[in-house]
């Protein structure tokens, strides 16, 4: 196979001669509390097959009873992208044969489903905003897992799973390349995170995709398209994409045909594999179900829903940029997750804006990225680091002294004025004692001082850091620079 790198050499991800297209299918874990059609709880990693029922286990003469919560959030979503909101929706069988789907068919909806046409808005690293369409988005139960670690020549089914409330977003073929493809992923976890509609969490496979991914000549009809399943991260998105558009580059450059196929991503081996052959609708043949009326919805019910959207990312973003003076890229990184975005505004609070941001991202983000801890498991409160911030802009303490400090309460805790009086740390501003200190430094290091008198001014900061490890790093910084200038600048 040609090199990947080649192949995805062009603006836009591949070559001039070749236009890739791009169209997702997200499932969404809805955290309700129970399932979709029936009241047994849902919580991952429980003992296998210990939250089934007669509904989830498909006995003879069990009926579903569809949960008003999952809806909810299904109408939020809806609301949150500009969607159409079928007042009118119907739940079909999907029928399919698989071991962790017992009744032999998957509830789900297919002509008429909840969510219709609506939009987003994706920026791109380069801050340019693409408008992706998403064609609908649909209400479905979970299948069952299969399990094969644990078993030799044989496989285990836990239904745990069976039954979970799913929301499919289904994209329009919109996407470019692959970057679009991941900025499109991230800009949907988020806000379904916002929506607090679903936890997010790829690992456990709370939030997935499939890609569907084709090939043609710039300006002609789509090409047929191979579909990866179960991608649950963005760096996995982004891989299997650029290696299935270089195996479809290949095959269609050596004279051969693109086979309508579902593949399965390999992480380890870095490659796309074909899993089975593509079905289509009438292979599934739905049909509606008999045991389920169809879904009525009401001005009522959508208006209560809309009255308690939160404010959404793009929004957020927006007031960011104005009301903390931020740029549009500082504003993006703290809006990206709504518990950051909370965490800033409360570190925000009556201190500046720009210095709460420079905090946050730059120390913060990067203490939790080193030690693996999400922002949700944060050991420093919001409040803590709103203090330490504050220290720093009543010139409490310097910058210096600070980066110390936050080490100390990242990882060992403890209060932030507490630690700073109890050894000694709050910064020297007295203009005498500081005086005192320059006059010291010069004097003891004449040459230097001539030379900076010559031209020589880098010496500054040779003064500056003597000054600064007299009064171990206690001395303020603008204070030091100052009187510095003013003493070496006599004759």
């Amino acid at each position: 196979m040609a090199s990947r790198a080649s192949a995805l050499a062009g603006e836009g991800g591949l070559s001039m001669d070749w236009e890739v297209v791009i169209g997702l299918e997200v499932h969404a874990q809805l955290n309700t509390a129970t399932k979709i059609f029936c009241d047994c709880p849902i919580a991952f990693g429980a003992e296998p097959n210990s939250h089934t029922c007669p509904v989830c286990l498909a006995m003879p003469g069990a009926l579903p009873v569809l949960n008003a919560a999952a809806v909810d959030k299904a109408i939020a979503l809806g609301l949150a992208i500009g969607a159409e909101l079928n007042r009118h929706s119907i739940f079909a069988r999907k029928n399919y044969f698989y071991p962790d789907l017992p009744k032999g068919y998957q509830i789900s909806q297919y002509e008429l489903p909840i969510v219709g046409k609506g939009t987003l808005t994706v920026q791109l690293a380069d801050g340019v905003e693409k408008i992706v369409g998403v064609t609908r988005a649909h209400l479905e139960e979970d299948a069952g897992k299969s399990l094969h670690e644990a078993f030799i020549g044989q496989s285990g089914i836990d239904l745990n799973r069976a039954g979970t409330p799913l929301l499919e977003i289904v994209s329009e073929p919109d996407m470019r390349s692959p970057a679009e493809a991941v900025a499109y992923l991230k800009k949907l976890h988020a806000l379904v995170r916002y929506l607090d509609i679903c936890d997010g969490n790829m690992q456990e496979g709370s939030f997935r995709c499939d890609a569907n991914v084709s090939l043609r000549r710039p300006g002609s009809a789509y090409g047929t398209r191979a579909e990866i399943k179960n991608l649950n991260s963005f760096r996995f998105l982004e891989k299997a994409i650029e290696y299935e558009i270089v195996r479809q580059r290949d095959i269609l450059e050596s004279g051969g045909q693109i086979v309508q196929e579902t593949r399965l991503y390999d992480a380890n081996r870095d490659e796309t594999r074909s899993m089975r052959s593509k079905e289509e609708a009438n292979d599934y043949r739905y049909f509606p179900d008999p045991d389920l009326l169809p879904l009525v919805l009401d001005e009522s019910r959508i208006e209560r829903i809309r009255d308690i959207l939160p404010e959404l990312p793009d929004a957020k973003r927006t007031r960011f940029t104005s009301q903390y003076v931020l740029t549009a890229y500082d504003a993006g990184v703290l809006t990206a997750g709504r518990v950051l975005a909370d965490y800033y505004e409360q570190v925000a609070a009556g201190v500046d804006g720009k210095l709460a941001a420079n905090w946050v991202m730059g120390d913060l983000l990067g203490a939790l990225n080193k030690a693996g801890i999400e922002i949700e498991g944060c050991p420093v409160s919001a409040e803590k680091l709103r203090l330490l911030v504050q220290r720093i802009a009543d010139q409490t303490i310097s910058g210096k002294i600070a980066k110390e400090i936050f080490e100390e309460i990242f990882y060992r805790g403890g209060e932030v004025d507490a630690i700073i009086d109890g050894r000694g740390l709050r910064q020297i501003t007295d203009v005498a004692a500081i005086a005192a200190m320059v006059d010291a430094i010069v004097t003891a290091n004449p040459q230097q001082a001539a030379d900076f008198r010559a031209g020589k001014d880098k010496l500054l900061g040779f003064f500056v850091g003597q000054v600064m490890k007299a009064s171990q790093g206690k001395a303020n910084p603008d204070q030091v620079n100052a009187i510095l200038l003013e003493r070496l600048q006599k004759s």
